[in-house]
Order: structure tokens, then C-alpha cells, then sequence
């Protein structure tokens, strides 16, 4: 009988999915979630931090400057379903790369883009993305592709914004100017 046990276990544990972790910088939070909710094979998003030199972030700290953090997400994805390319792809389409000061009607180093990588594979890829998608701008794409150290969750009022204040998100990302921008580039 334990042995029956423990061979469903493993079983089990071989069909259970493996998945995956990407983290991207991309301006608001709250305006990086939505695009990657919608791509089937995207498990969850969480809005967060990341990038800084502080062993904590939360939002008053990051907002300061002084953690040198940036406004992130993490992607939990099923690499069977959509690949890292293709969750790149989408990053590309949200922001506007070129912006040194950060994005759109947000401004400040918190507001910054960036492309954080756990692996060699994912930084040659990211590179490689990165190359692809200067074609669409006449200035220097300048998103960093940095190494991840550590993503810190935001508090829960941040987390699936869109969804808990729809009509304050929508005016929000209305008035910032992000999607009349996108829509030139991208059509």
C-alpha cells in the first residue's frame, strides 16, 4: 500500500505544472497588469517593486526616491502556453522604451522601465527582443535588461487595481496619455 502511495505521488508530481516568473518595469503598475491577465497561459500578475538597494519597498519608500526601486510586475506564466518572447512582446507594446524619466503623465526614476532576467537565456532573449523592437522608434530604445535580485509584493490596495476601482483605472489610464501614445505607435 505505500508503495502505491508514494508511486501516485510521484505521479502527481510529474504532471503538476511547472511554471514560471518574469518581472517587467513598465510605468504604473496598475497599467502593466491588465495586458498580461489577458494572454491565456498567464497564471496571476502582482504589482510590486524591484531593482532597489533597500531590503524593503513599499510604496511611500519607493515613491520617495530613495530605494532606488522601481514600480514592477511579476508574471506567473505556464511556459507551455506562452512563451518568455512572447510575454516580451507584450511589455514592448505598454511602454514607450525611449523614456529616460519615466512613463507618460508619471515621472520620476520610480516610473522607469526595465526588463529584470533570472537567467542567461532570458537576457539573450530580452536583448534580442530589445533589438527587434528599435524598428518602431526613431529615438534610442533605453530599457535596461538587469538582473533580477529581488521583486517585493506592493501593498493589497495596488494589487488587480483595475478590477477593484474600474472607473477611477479607466480614467486614470485615460488622462495619462499611455494609450493615445501606444495607439500611434503600435495602430
Amino acid at each position: 500500500m505505500k508503495f502505491v502511495i508514494i508511486s501516485l505521488l510521484a505521479q502527481l508530481a510529474l504532471s503538476a505544472p511547472v511554471y514560471k516568473k518574469a518581472v517587467f518595469a513598465g510605468g504604473c503598475f496598475w497599467c502593466m497588469e491588465p495586458p498580461f491577465d489577458k494572454q491565456p497561459g498567464v497564471i496571476a500578475t502582482i504589482s510590486g517593486y524591484s531593482g532597489g538597494e533597500s531590503s524593503s519597498a513599499t510604496y511611500q519608500d519607493v515613491s520617495s526616491g530613495l530605494t532606488k526601486h522601481i514600480e514592477a510586475i511579476e508574471v506567473t506564466y505556464d511556459p507551455k502556453k506562452v512563451t518568455y518572447k512572447k510575454l516580451l512582446d507584450i511589455f514592448w507594446r505598454q511602454v514607450n522604451p525611449t523614456d529616460s524619466k519615466g512613463q507618460f503623465v508619471d515621472r520620476g526614476y520610480h516610473y522607469t522601465t526595465a526588463i529584470f532576467t533570472t537567467n542567461e537565456k532570458e537576457k539573450t532573449t530580452a536583448e534580442q527582443s530589445k533589438k527587434e523592437v528599435q524598428k518602431y522608434f526613431k529615438r534610442k530604445v533605453i530599457t535596461p535588461i538587469i538582473p533580477l535580485k529581488k521583486f517585493y509584493p506592493a501593498e493589497a490596495y495596488h494589487q488587480d487595481y483595475y478590477k477593484k476601482n474600474p472607473i477611477r483605472y479607466k480614467f486614470y489610464r485615460f488622462n495619462s496619455g499611455r494609450d493615445q501614445y501606444l495607439n500611434k505607435i503600435w495602430n
